[in-house]
């Protein structure tokens, strides 16, 4: 939202994208990022919280009934100050979304849902607090809100169930979630002090003695070959033994039959790929395709992930 600060929104490369995406007869989806993480989240009233609405302001126009979806927030719970992950957090988002809401109305708008979005780490001890039992309290009882988003990285499938289970029967039965986020970031992550594969390093003899993020360094810094990434995947157990994730994911959300979008990460970008270390998220093993870490083909295209780019392309199904 910073970014409505100087120019002109409709202007702004990432809109212009979205509206010529929509133009074309795309599903399109925007979310309104806060953040607050070195600041205090505005009180309405305040000076800070008038520059928040001013940007609001000059969004809108731009955006609404030109767009199926507006998400009201981001990951607010990860884009607030540690100590006002509280009421005063869900006072603000409450307040902007009414008024959006109003706005919406005023301009009959109709064609743009409202969601709030997106919650995250539910399934963590510490994840379900008073705060985010309020956001869903809010979702619930206000008539023109469609649902909730969420953002699943997790550990496992089990993990994403838990999401399901805090957020549906803390919904009206006509509301519908979101997952414009998910992935097994976090299970990846577990892993990257591992050992490489004995299989991987028996074939490629420069990953001899080397731990995972070793290895995803090395290839951030001198891109693979299609085949060495294939093979990197494919020979790492973890990895392998969850080549069918996107399916399975799919699945698990469809089978609530309240699932209203999902939308998947499709390329590598240069924050995954740089400065690698033990201890950042390797975001680059969920990519489809991936100019980061494997070569560009003879033909100009990019690399790709081809344990998900199959399975994405199968799942590409609208209800």
């Amino acid at each position: 939202m910073r970014d409505a600060d100087e120019g002109a929104v409709s202007e702004k490369p990432q809109i212009k994208k979205l509206l010529e995406a929509g133009e074309r007869g795309f599903g399109t989806v925007l979310s309104l990022k806060f953040p607050y993480n070195e600041q205090a989240i505005p009180t309405p009233g305040t000076d800070a919280w008038k520059t928040a609405i001013e940007r609001v302001k000059k969004v809108l126009p731009t955006i609404m009934d030109r767009i199926d979806i507006l998400v009201i927030g981001n990951e607010p719970f990860l884009e607030t100050r540690k100590d006002q992950r509280d009421r005063r957090l869900n006072l603000f988002y409450e307040k902007i979304a009414e008024y959006i809401i109003a706005y919406r109305a005023e301009h009959s708008a109709r064609k743009t849902k409202l969601y709030m979005g997106a919650l995250n780490h539910l399934d963590w001890d510490n994840g379900q607090t008073g705060a985010t039992k309020r956001w869903m309290t809010f979702v619930k009882k206000t008539k023109d809100i469609e649902g909730v988003d969420i953002h699943p990285h997790v550990t496992s499938l089990a993990g994403a169930q838990k999401y399901l289970d805090y957020i549906l029967p803390r919904m009206r039965p006509e509301q519908k979630f979101l997952a414009t986020e998910f992935s097994l970031v976090l299970l990846w992550k577990e892993h990257q002090t591992d050992p490489v594969s004995a299989r991987f390093a028996e074939k490629y003899q420069d990953a001899q003695g080397k731990q995972v993020w070793e290895v995803l360094r090395e290839a951030t810094e001198q891109p693979f070959t299609q085949q060495k990434w294939d093979d990197f995947l494919s020979m790492t157990p973890w990895f392998a033994n969850n080549k069918t994730y996107l399916q399975d994911q799919l699945e698990q959300f469809r089978k609530t039959e309240r699932l209203a979008v999902a939308t998947y990460g499709v390329s590598q970008d240069e924050a995954m790929a740089t400065n690698f270390t033990a201890r950042k998220n390797p975001w680059m093993l969920n990519s489809l395709y991936c100019p980061y870490t494997v070569r560009q083909s003879k033909d100009g295209l990019p690399g790709r992930n081809r344990v998900w780019i199959d399975q994405f392309r199968a799942l590409q199904k609208t209800n």
